[in-house]
């Protein structure tokens, strides 16, 4: 089968459909070499529990676990001016701690923090090392579809035949909107800034979400003393923080940033990211599977969209090796079907919960400051919901594939 995409999701699935034995093989536009650049994506992802055990499961967690910082605790405040970091728990507070779900996760943290270029970087190294054949820097322009195939048309005119093609591009997916998969979608207004910042005092595996009027100002502990930062602005003061000098940058930050971890300090480059929902009508077609940011571009507000596309990535893989097992056609719809009745319930209601997040969070409205301040105070308050919270969070919830369980195929 062919993937179109060597990205996150694209090269997990590769991995695991490589450990239950079949033969991916897969495209990707840009050099396989650029996945191993420090300046390739600026951004880290929150990592599940669930999601770092399929990495286990298929090869690639021993070259991560350096990367990986333990998220121990979460959080969560909603505050109204900069320097809310800085200030003390109100009942507008919430904390999740890993120490009261940990007989259950088998001593895991909530979840990890990885830079994306690491993430890159190791699946990167299990592809090489499993063998799995890559052609790249290739595009995908073209899927035509007969009765008995997919027919991959590549930049240069070539075409590759398989049972079975799989789109994980991206939003901008060639091969979605080849098959005449229309989706829905809108942009926020919002860009969230993407910087790297090394601290005077330990962060002790802690990460803070403050939801500020203009959006969520997230600082996550990344390994060797450092945080990534996730500020959300409008779209131009967003631009605007990408042109400015670095004095006038760190001003800035430092007023939402607050002095409870000391200095800070800036290292690497600043990114700017428009964000955005896309949620594809269908996430299968004749022939054709979507996965990752094909199917589900969500807002980065609950940190869940790569684990998204990871959980596609353990259940499209399990429902194709079951299929090959069973001597059936991996492209037929029946197959297909199974793989999205699986993934469509999960997919859609996470995309429109976490838009509602940010509808009801990046606002200064008093009434639903004085009704979120109340949920969040009532949450923190019952067990029993914080532990269905990080369950849910980390996840634990519902019908996991194998993968996601630590389970080979």
């Amino acid at each position: 089968m062919i993937i179109a995409g060597a990205g996150m999701a694209g090269a997990t699935l590769a991995l695991a459909l490589k450990s239950g034995g079949l033969k991916p093989l897969l495209v990707d536009p840009q050099p396989f070499d650029a996945q191993l650049a420090p300046t390739f994506d600026g951004r880290s992802s929150a990592i599940a529990y669930s999601s770092f055990r399929q990495w286990r499961a298929i090869g690639a967690g021993e070259s991560l676990e350096p990367h990986a910082q333990r998220i121990e605790q979460i959080l969560v405040t909603d505050g109204r001016t900069p320097g809310a970091a800085a200030r003390k728990p109100s009942a507008s507070f919430l904390r999740f701690d890993s120490g009261e779900i940990s007989g259950r996760i088998e001593g895991e943290p909530l979840g990890y923090l990885v830079e994306n270029r690491q993430i890159r970087a190791a699946l990167s190294k299990a592809v090489i090392e499993k063998e799995i054949p890559v052609i790249a820097p290739m595009a995908a322009k073209n899927l035509e579809v007969t009765p008995g195939a997919a027919r991959l048309i590549l930049s240069d005119g070539r075409a590759l035949t398989a049972p079975l093609a799989v789109s994980a591009e991206g939003r901008g997916s060639v091969l979605r909107q080849a098959a005449g998969i229309g989706h829905i979608g809108w942009g926020y207004g919002q860009s969230g800034v993407v910087c790297t910042v090394k601290l005077e005092r330990p962060h002790e595996g802690v990460a803070h979400e403050y939801f500020l009027p203009s959006g969520p100002f997230a600082i996550l502990p990344l390994t060797e003393q450092r945080a990534s930062l996730v500020w959300t602005e409008s779209t131009a003061r967003g631009e605007a923080l990408r042109n400015a000098s670095p004095e006038v940058f760190h001003a800035h930050l430092m007023r939402r940033f607050g002095d409870f971890l000391g200095q800070v300090e800036v290292v690497g480059p600043t990114f700017v990211y428009p964000l955005s929902l896309l949620l594809a009508e269908r996430m299968t077609a004749p022939r054709l599977a979507l996965i990752g940011d094909a199917a589900h571009g969500v807002h980065p507000i609950a940190g869940q969209g790569l684990n998204l596309g990871l959980k596609d990535a353990a259940a499209l893989a399990e429902v194709l090796v079951e299929a090959v097992r069973n001597g059936e056609d991996i492209g037929a719809e029946a197959v297909l079907e199974r793989y999205a009745r699986w993934r469509r319930f999960d997919t859609v209601t996470n995309a429109l919960a976490f838009d509602a997040f940010v509808r009801i969070f990046s606002n200064d409205n008093p009434l639903l400051r004085v009704a979120r301040g109340a949920g969040l105070a009532v949450v923190n308050r019952i067990a029993p919901a914080r532990r269905f919270f990080m369950h849910e969070a980390g996840g634990g919830v519902g019908d996991l594939p194998k993968l996601l369980r630590g389970q080979s195929l």
